[in-house]
């Protein structure tokens, strides 16, 4: 088991479908990986996907890269991190995690929009439902400049529909009558260096950026070995030529842990 994953991490993610783990990166390995992640972000992309142009309705939400780590050896080191997919594969009780996808999460300064409330697995062309995500900000996040937000236990929600995150519709609407719509959300504001893990299903918002500067994060995406392929379109798989109900893997979505 990861060092930085503790039993009392595991057992808080389980029953919530998220866990803050502090102190994912060292001081030195925080500074490198936001000189990285500024070049990766500014410079153009022969394999990197943005996710629209500058102004754009998404844009305000997220302005997002996927796939850094193809074009930035440095980014690639972070993305491919040893101690961060040991500590997802702990979390996730699988014998083994591949990479599906990082992305660069830049919340722009004065003009953004919150990330509504939102489930990722109905996104990613996934079977089983067993993928999370590492959520790494390079800048200390509360309320004021993006900090997530995430619904206790709605990991037990099951899949739902995908919401729009520029036109969004209420995900509450989904859960009518159940727990998870009258859960409290749980503000998680955390220190640049460290991070939460949170479960393909689980309820997650992000706040606005009020500030005058980027809020900056790595986010990457890990899948259990032997996750399999659904057919749906996604801007990693497709053109891969990947058969439905065969697993995801290959040179694109190496096995870290």
């Amino acid at each position: 088991m990861s060092s930085v994953i503790s039993p009392e991490h595991i057992a808080f993610y389980e029953q919530n479908g998220f866990v803050q783990v502090d102190g994912i990166l060292l001081p030195a390995e925080i500074e490198e990986l936001t000189s990285a992640m500024e070049e990766a972000m500014s410079e153009r992309s022969d394999r990197a996907v943005a996710t629209d142009e500058s102004k754009g309705a998404y844009y305000r939400v997220l302005n997002q890269k996927v796939n850094v780590w193809r074009d930035h050896g440095t980014m690639a080191k972070y993305s491919l991190h040893a101690r961060i997919a040991e500590a997802a594969k702990a979390l996730s009780g699988a014998s083994g995690v591949r990479l599906f996808h990082d992305h660069a999460l830049w919340k722009m300064p004065q003009d953004s929009k919150p990330t509504p409330w939102h489930q990722d697995l109905p996104y990613w062309p996934m079977n089983e439902p067993g993928a999370l995500s590492a959520w790494i900000p390079l800048d200390d996040v509360d309320e004021r400049n993006g900090c997530m937000m995430f619904i206790p236990g709605s990991h037990q929600a099951g899949k739902l529909a995908g919401i729009d995150l520029v036109n969004p519709q209420n995900i509450f609407d989904f859960v009518k009558g159940t727990e998870h719509e009258q859960a409290k959300p749980v503000i998680v504001p955390l220190k640049k260096g460290s991070c939460t893990f949170h479960h393909g299903q689980t309820f997650h918002y992000a706040h606005a950026n009020l500030t005058s500067n980027p809020r900056r994060v790595l986010a990457i995406i890990y899948m259990p070995d032997g996750t399999t392929y659904s057919g749906k379109k996604h801007l990693v798989t497709d053109r891969l030529g990947l058969l439905p109900g065969n697993p995801i893997k290959g040179g694109t979505f190496p096995l870290l842990a």
